[in-house]
This record gives C-alpha cells, structure tokens and sequence, in this order.
C-alpha cells in the first residue's frame, strides 16, 4: 500500500507481476521508515533495560540505561538520544508515542503522527521487527560496545548441505546406500526409529555418497552426521 502506484490509483490486474517480477518479499526500508525503526528499538531496548534493573540478586548496584544507543539496520548505523525530554535518531527530534511491556509481541506506535504496528521478536542480541510484509533486524548497542562490535569477526554458519542428519534422538535401523553410490532427489537413504515411529530419511539432491559415519544399529543424538556427500 506504500508503492508509489498503489498510492495514486494506477492500478490494473498485472501490479504485482509488473512491480514484483520475482514475487513480493516485503517492501523494503527507506531512510524514513530506518529512522522509525531504530527509534523504535533504542526505547524497547530502554525499557527492556529498566526492568532488568529490578531483578533481584544481582551484584553491586544496577545500572540505569544509557541514554545514547546505536541501532544497526541492515547495514546502516543511527545514533538514538533516548531521556527525559525525548528521543532524536542522528540528532534529529521526533515524537514517539508508544505503549510497551516488556515482552509483548505486536507493537502500535505513533511517529511523528504517522501510525506503525511492528510485530516484535528477541533473535540473539538482534530484534526482529516485523512491517509493511517485511522482517527487519536492528541492533541496538550502546555506543562503547558498538564501537567494539564493528571489529568482531561475523561467524559463518557452517555448511551442512553435504550432509545427512539425523533429526532427532533415535536408533539407525536401516541404512539403503554406501560409500561411493549415486542417490537422487527424493531418494530414500536411511530409517531412524524414534518415539516407536519409524522415520524416513530422504535425499533433498542429487549426489554422491562419499563417506558412511554411522551404522544400523547405532543409537544417534540430535543432528548427529550420517552420510556425507561430495
């Protein structure tokens, strides 16, 4: 409803085709909707932070939070002033009219008289806000710890695509290939017994079996390797 063409009424049956050849993944984030959703998440991270402080048991005294953050948005960095008077992203004011309790889901917030519902979710040290179809990561850190982060190695996942797993605890009880043999998409290539119900493993590729690391028989844990493919 944000495109330009929705906007104006120049619609037909083709829109989507025509704007979104390689289908609609969410509309993206401008600078405008960036600086909503960094201050959007400098208070969640304050209040977040303040609740904290009430927990009971901790050592020494609890601190209050910072009021300067800096919230990362795909890529992109925001100085947020958060206190008393207000709240500014890059030393600019905006108004922020916003009810939240820590750990709510769905959020409405009135920006600078412009409404925005964001779904919420805790990934890591990252938020997931979700809008306009698209999801969004921010970061919210306060500024010495940012300046740190900027130097830290991103981990890569590995890459698990040559392997089969096994997806839960249970026992081999059958395995139907060997090193060295062609498997194809579909193809089944082993059975795991688990909770008295016999699951099938499947090829998700085409390939080749280039190592065997488990046998019928086997008790294997979660996520434990199976086959690898070459």
């Amino acid at each position: 409803m944000q495109h330009p063409r929705f906007r104006e009424g120049r619609l037909t049956t083709g829109f989507i085709a025509e704007e979104y050849p390689e289908g609609f993944n969410g509309a993206p984030a401008g600078e405008a909707l960036q600086r909503n959703l960094a201050a959007l998440g400098a208070l969640i991270t304050t209040a977040e932070a303040r609740r904290a402080r009430h927990i009971d048991g901790q050592l020494g005294e609890p601190l209050e939070p910072p009021a300067k953050w800096v919230a990362r948005i795909d890529g992109r960095d925001f100085d947020v002033s958060v206190n008393g008077e207000g709240i500014a992203v890059e030393g600019q004011a905006m108004t922020l009219d916003l009810g939240y309790t820590p750990g709510q889901r769905v959020v409405e917030a009135l920006i600078d008289g412009e409404p925005l519902t964001v779904q919420v979710e805790r990934n890591g040290s990252s938020w997931l806000f979700t809008t306009r179809g698209a999801r969004h990561s921010v970061r919210v850190l306060d500024p010495h710890t940012a300046r740190l982060a900027a130097h830290m190695i991103e981990k890569t996942p590995p890459d698990l695509s040559k392997y089969l797993l096994c997806p839960m605890p249970g026992l081999l009880t059958a395995l139907h290939v060997g090193e060295g043999d062609k498997v194809e998409a579909g193809q089944p290539l082993a059975v795991v017994e688990a909770m008295k119900m016999e699951n099938i493993l499947r090829a998700e590729k085409a390939g080749i079996v280039a190592k065997v690391e488990a046998k019928p028989g086997d008790s294997l844990a979660v996520d434990a390797v199976i086959l690898e493919f070459e």
